[in-house]
C-alpha cells in the first residue's frame, strides 16, 4: 500500500512509519518543514516531503497534534482518503479528560475535506509501536466501506492482535475519548496500556 503520514516526524508518525515500512508498504512522511521531513525519513528508510507534496498515495494518515488537525487538512488539497488518528484530550490537575465537544475530531475533519474519512489507531502508544507491533487489538470506524477496509488493512499490519471494525464514523467519539482513559491508566500504573477484546474470533 502507498501511504502518506502527515505529522510523520512526530513520535506516533515515526513509529507508524517504521511498522508499515517493515510490513513492505511504500511510505512517505509529511511535515510542515521539508528539511525536517527528509531528515527523519532518511533515518527511517522512507521518503519525506512537505505535507502538501506527499504525492500519489492510496491512504493518508493524519497523525498531527489534535489542535492542528483541522487547520492542516484545510490547508491541503487531498486526493486520497484520510485516516484520522488524532484525539483531543484536555488536562486538569494532571487528569486526562475528553473534551466537552459533542462531535469527534474525525467528524469535524470530515466536514473540512472533500475525501472520505475513517478514524482509528487511537489506542496505540507511540513508545510501544516504535519498538515492535504491540500484542493488542486496534479499532477503526468510518462511513465509507472501501475506505474503512483500507484503514483496517493498514491497522492489521501494525499490531499482533486484530484490527476491529468499530462501526460508523460517529464511533470515533468513543475511540477518541478512550485515549484519555488510557492516559489516566498509564499515569496511575506507570505503563503503556493497550486494549484487547474478548469473545470474538
Amino acid at each position: 500500500m502507498r501511504v502518506a503520514i502527515l505529522g510523520g516526524t512526530g513520535k506516533f508518525g515515526r513509529a507508524l512509519a517504521t511498522r508499515l515500512a517493515e510490513a513492505g508498504d511504500e511510505i512517505v512522511i509529511g511535515s510542515r518543514e521539508e528539511g525536517r521531513a527528509r531528515e527523519i525519513a532518511a533515518q527511517l528508510g522512507v521518503r519525506g516531503e512537505r505535507n502538501d507534496a506527499v504525492g500519489d498515495v492510496e491512504l493518508v494518515v493524519l497523525a498531527v497534534e489534535a489542535g492542528a488537525a483541522v487547520d492542516t487538512v484545510r490547508s491541503l488539497h487531498l486526493d486520497a482518503p484520510l485516516l484520522s488518528a488524532a484525539a483531543e484530550v484536555e488536562f486538569d490537575s494532571g487528569v486526562a479528560r475528553p473534551p466537552a465537544q459533542a462531535r469527534s475530531l474525525a467528524e469535524r475533519i470530515e466536514e473540512a475535506v472533500d475525501v472520505p474519512v475513517a478514524a482509528g489507531l487511537h489506542s496505540l502508544a507511540a513508545l510501544k509501536l516504535a519498538k515492535s507491533a504491540p500484542n493488542e487489538d486496534v479499532f477503526v470506524c468510518g462511513n465509507d466501506g472501501e475506505v474503512k477496509a483500507l484503514a483496517l488493512e493498514l491497522a492489521a499490519k501494525v499490531v499482533k492482535g486484530r484490527a476491529i471494525d468499530a462501526g460508523p464514523l460517529e464511533s470515533a467519539r468513543a475511540l477518541e475519548a478512550m485515549t484519555a482513559v488510557l492516559l489516566n491508566v498509564n499515569r496511575d500504573h506507570k505503563t503503556h496500556a493497550g486494549l484487547r477484546v474478548t469473545g470474538i474470533g
